[in-house]
């Protein structure tokens, strides 16, 4: 008895099942051989290697992508490179370098899994000949906060302000004192929207009568910044022992007197010279005024 060949059933031909095709090869890849992890900061520049060489003439035959998660990013056929917009003007691929490409200006929007695809024709149509992946993870840490003094509003208040900038994701301000928040007169949050990056500032009022020392804590995220601000009070030199503080109020009052003697022991000599000085020139012109007496011999007649 002869049994029916059983018929072998044709994959079907659609792009849906060979974009689930290669997925399925990307997984395996990536658990079999990991997973290159490239750490960069926002606004540097990155260099995510595709791992693969090829010559010159290969390069108008084969078909290389360039793709981060489920978009493109660059997609180099016979021989032409077409960037997507998101990566135009930013974004190039190196040959030289094992098909790599560059990100110049990195944003955070650039975080994700970029992968490299190469497809070779074989039989009349393309097959995967490579395949790689590359992490990327872009950072954008807060520097320590700065705080400024904006001076005195008001009597016996001061006010400061703490600020930084470059940061994502979007922050959190907060003054303590005693690991106590304070109230903040005013606090901005802005964000630049080219960069995403995030930036913040708060001021505070204080008394200027007490001690103090704030702390300007910055959250974002799981991650924190701080800085500190103290304030000492201005305290005058006093004394508490009322013998000490006779003794220099009778010092000082006898300074006082002892000067005020001396000058007027000056003033009264410098007006008694001055009398005697006068007196001896009046002397002087009635004496002139006096004619003199000359003595001759008499003559007596007998």
């Amino acid at each position: 008895m002869h049994h029916p060949a059983k018929q072998r059933i044709p994959l079907l031909e659609h792009p849906y099942l060979k974009l689930f095709q290669l997925l399925m090869l990307a997984s395996l890849f990536y658990f079999c051989s990991g997973i290159i992890q490239v750490n960069k900061t926002v606004k540097e520049v990155a260099v995510l290697s595709c791992n693969y060489n090829i010559s010159t003439e290969e390069l108008t035959e084969v078909r290389i992508y360039w793709q981060k998660d489920d978009e493109m990013v660059v997609a180099i056929m016979s021989g032409k490179e077409q960037v997507w917009p998101k990566y135009k003007n930013r974004t190039f691929t190196d040959f030289t370098k094992n098909l790599s490409i560059v990100i110049l200006a990195l944003r955070l929007s650039d975080n994700g899994k970029y992968t490299c695809i190469v497809q070779k024709p074989e039989k009349g149509s393309y097959k995967v000949q490579h395949m790689t992946s590359v992490m990327l993870l872009v950072r954008a840490d807060f520097p320590v906060p700065t705080i400024t003094d904006l001076g005195t509003p008001s009597r016996n208040i001061r006010r400061i302000m703490c600020s930084t900038s470059g940061g994502f994701p979007k922050p959190q301000l907060c003054w303590l004192e005693h690991e106590e928040e304070l109230k903040a007169i005013s606090t901005t949050v802005s964000q630049d929207p080219e960069t995403e990056l995030y930036t913040i500032s708060s001021e505070l009022d204080f008394n200027i009568t007490n001690n103090h020392s704030f702390v300007c804590l910055v959250k974002y995220g799981d991650l924190t910044v701080s800085q500190i601000f103290s304030w000492q009070k201005f305290e005058p030199p006093h004394t508490d022992n009322p013998v000490q503080l006779r003794v220099i109020l009778i010092s000082v009052v006898s300074g006082i007197a002892v000067i005020t003697a001396v000058i007027g022991s000056c003033l009264i000599y410098r007006c008694a010279a001055r009398w005697r000085w006068k007196k001896r020139n009046e002397e002087g012109v009635d004496m002139e005024k006096i004619s003199p007496i000359y003595i001759g011999s008499a003559q007596t007649s007998v």
